[in-house]
């Protein structure tokens, strides 16, 4: 039927004669149509013979059919690729991303399904089925219809799909419309609801025959995508002139008109009154939507532009040709019956206008014309009528990613859905927390939903990966969110800083009572006895230990990480190298008492000093040293601690801290060995005993702080070394000077020169 109803254009008369032009009055210039793309590919086989400019306005032919190649095609649709970004652009709104799609069996329908299948796969959307339908236009009995509906049963039926796309032309619409008024009741009642269909441009709802009885309820809150339209200037004013007895010949109109208005036109010859005859004066607006709709529709629309792109087209093809040979004395006619319509080509290719909304109008290298899509809602109503509301629209111009514009607002869902976004899924969303685990042999979009692995969070729905918190951050109970890590370092406020603060600051108080005491008792034989200088001196050193220990308490500064191990490690050398001095002074001042002893040269305040001057140079130097190579600095350590961030000093340079507790070590086991070989020196000038003692509690502290410092963390590791510095510097403080105030304070009968004389006797 299109290739005879195609050739009926080329002649006039019903008598074909290809290759054979026998009315010269009748120049075809230009062809407007078709619908459906099998017709347009049917008329374009005949028209491209005699070049004839094929204008269609409906169909998205692929771009590597021949016909679509033809120089004489041209498509007044945008590209179908723009139809396909808005598809997709419309799931990924809305999130739909577990769908079936339903094509009509054409090859346009396998172009189609090539073309968005891997499109939708690739931005991670699964297709759970593809079927094809043949629409009732091509069911040769009744054995294609059965085949079709168990085809489409299946597909429906049988998955769990919410969301599907409907590619096809109007009578792809009718074919499954017809389908679902078949299926049983029950199953409709507990099935059909939970669509939500997307149609493409080429579908067009038209009610004819048994469609006015059934309607399109099933589709209702369905998006549709339409070629994109404007409303025309006195558009609806032409079409409510438009009368059956005004254009004669038009068969068309007359059936159109009989039909949408259940009445019979009368023919001229009858003389016989018929009842049911139209008056011709019916009116166009009075007719429902789904019979002729009076605002422009897309398909309309580009019909238009079809229209005025010829007459722009032939009016500078006829421009261009008087210019070049004047016309002769037959006037205007007959300088256009000279225009051939293979000339019209590249009129047609390279024309650009603007059409009477203030639109551009021009077709792209591919003979498609230029712009995008509208999306529309199909609202239903009881009396089996429609309306279709603008929605939206695609932009393919527009920033990648905001090619679709959406009005929720304006979108009317199935009643089913109570006005709420519906959602189309394989399975439910992984709720914040938990992570996508694929299902073995099932689709992508198909997944279980596991917790999410110590460390890690979700905080949307949906992640394919948790994530790691920030190092300062740490996970939620439900491993939704991060929490900001609380800063701990050792402070004054909590109860083991109080305690720690409270007993230095206690035996820093006893140390100055002791030292009163001492200077009180400066002249006394007791004080005199042991290098009074040397005792103060030591008291000073054990008096600055204690206060030292304060500096590790407290957030750390830059100030405070270089004072603390440094003052620590020389003040600790001071109090140590006096206590070797008062060691080495007993032993000397012992051996110089025997007759020729060379040891008589080094009695005197000249040793005491060198022996801690030395001492204390040699702690400095390496002090120094550290200082200016490594020093420490204040630093933060994010991994010991789950919810808190521990705040400390890093030493540096750990062989320099080890070096500097090295030193002392080799200081202590040095008056150690001293003190112990001294014990059994007579009692008047002897402290060996004490010394002794404090001497093996400061190198018992002290051995017994380095593994207990390197296996705790955080504000603990502060602690032991500051405990490890107040129960040295007490054993010291304890052990040497305890039997002396002993004396002094409660037996001072013992501390006159003729009890030590007596002693020493």
């Amino acid at each position: 039927m299109a290739y005879r109803t195609t050739l009926d254009l080329l002649y006039k008369l019903l008598r074909y004669f290809p290759n054979y032009e026998c009315d010269t009055r009748k120049n075809l210039m230009a062809v407007i149509g078709g619908l459906q793309s099998d017709t347009s590919f049917h008329m374009a086989d005949v028209l491209e013979l005699y070049k004839i400019p094929q204008l269609t306005y409906g169909s998205f032919a692929p771009i590597d059919k021949d016909n679509a190649k033809s120089p004489s095609f041209f498509r007044m649709v945008p590209n179908e690729a723009h139809q396909n970004l808005g598809l997709l652009r419309l799931l990924q709104h809305f999130g739909w991303i577990w769908i079936g799609i339903f094509a009509e069996t054409d090859d346009s329908g396998e172009h189609f399904l090539q073309e968005m299948v891997p499109l939708l796969a690739k931005n991670g959307i699964c297709v759970a089925f593809t079927a094809m339908i043949v629409n009732q236009g091509f069911w040769n009995n009744f054995g294609d219809a059965i085949g079709l509906f168990s085809d489409v049963n299946a597909a429906l039926l049988g998955s769990n799909v919410s969301t599907i796309i409907l590619y096809g032309e109007t009578r792809t619409v009718i074919s499954l419309n017809t389908f679902l008024h078949f299926l049983n009741p029950e199953i409709l009642e507990n099935a059909s609801l939970r669509w939500v269909w997307v149609m493409t441009a080429q579908a067009d709802f038209v009610l004819s025959g048994i469609q006015k009885l059934w309607g399109f309820e099933f589709f209702q809150g369905t998006m549709i995508f339409a070629i994109h339209s404007q409303e025309l200037p006195a558009f609806q004013k032409f079409l409510t002139n438009i009368k059956p007895y005004r254009i004669q010949g038009d068969g068309f109109l007359r059936d159109f008109w009989e039909q949408a208005f259940d009445c019979t036109l009368p023919n001229p010859k009858e003389t016989s009154v018929v009842d049911g005859r139209c008056t011709g004066e019916e009116k166009m607006e009075s007719l429902p939507g789904p019979v002729f709709e009076m605002h422009m529709t897309g398909h309309s629309y580009s019909i238009y532009n079809a229209v005025y792109a010829i007459a722009h087209a032939l009016h500078d093809l006829y421009l261009s040709h008087s210019n070049r040979r004047p016309i002769s004395g037959g006037g205007k006619r007959d300088g256009l019956q000279e225009l051939q319509p293979w000339q019209l080509h590249p009129f047609l290719q390279y024309l650009s206008f603007n059409n009477s909304a203030g639109e551009r109008v021009s077709f792209n290298d591919d003979k498609e014309m230029e712009g995008g899509f509208d999306v529309m809602n199909l609202v239903t109503f009881p009396n089996k009528f429609y309306g279709r509301v603008k929605i939206g629209k695609v932009d393919p111009d527009a920033l990648e990613g905001k090619e679709l514009i959406i009005d929720e607002g304006r979108i009317l869902w199935h009643s089913c859905f109570n006005q709420e976004v519906p959602l189309s899924l394989c399975n439910d969303y992984c709720h914040p927390g938990s992570q996508k685990q694929k299902k073995e042999k099932e689709k992508f979009c198909c997944y279980d939903c596991v917790p999410c692995p110590d460390g890690k969070i979700a905080n949307q729905k949906d992640m394919k990966d948790c994530i790691k918190c920030p190092e300062d951050q740490y996970p939620s109970k439900g491993k939704d969110q991060c929490i900001l890590k609380t800063i701990t370092f050792l402070s004054y406020e909590e109860p083991l800083g109080i305690s720690l603060a409270s007993l230095a600051v206690s035996l820093s108080l006893i140390t100055v009572l002791v030292l009163g005491i001492f200077f009180e008792c400066r002249d006394t034989p007791i004080v005199k006895a042991n290098n009074r200088n040397i005792t103060y001196a030591l008291l000073i050193s054990l008096l600055l230990c204690f206060v030292s220990s304060l500096l590790f308490l407290g957030q750390p500064t830059k100030v405070t990480c270089y004072l603390r191990q440094t003052a620590f490690g020389i003040i600790f050398s001071v109090a140590v190298s006096c206590v070797l001095a008062k060691t080495i002074t007993v032993v000397v001042a012992f051996m110089a008492t025997k007759p020729g002893s060379s040891m008589r040269k080094w009695i005197g305040k000249r040793l005491t000093y060198s022996i801690i001057f030395l001492c204390f140079l040699v702690q400095a130097t390496i002090c120094m040293l550290w200082l200016g190579t490594s020093p420490p600095f204040p630093d933060v350590d994010m991994q010991s601690m789950t919810t808190g961030i521990v705040a400390g000093c890093n030493e540096g340079s750990a062989i320099m801290f080890y070096i500097v507790l090295g030193y002392l070590g080799l200081l202590s086991l040095i008056s150690l060995t001293v003190a112990f070989l001294a014990r059994k020196l007579p009692d008047t000038f002897n402290e060996a005993k004490f010394i002794t003692f404090s001497m093996l509690i400061f190198c018992s502290v002290w051995v017994s702080f380095v593994p207990t410092y390197l296996s705790t963390r955080g504000k603990y590791m502060v602690a032991v070394e500051i405990f490890s510095i107040l129960v040295s510097s007490a054993g010291l403080l304890g052990c040497i000077f305890s039997p002396k105030c002993y004396i002094i304070l409660l037996r001072p009968e013992l501390n006159k020169k003729e009890q030590l004389i007596c002693r020493k006797n």
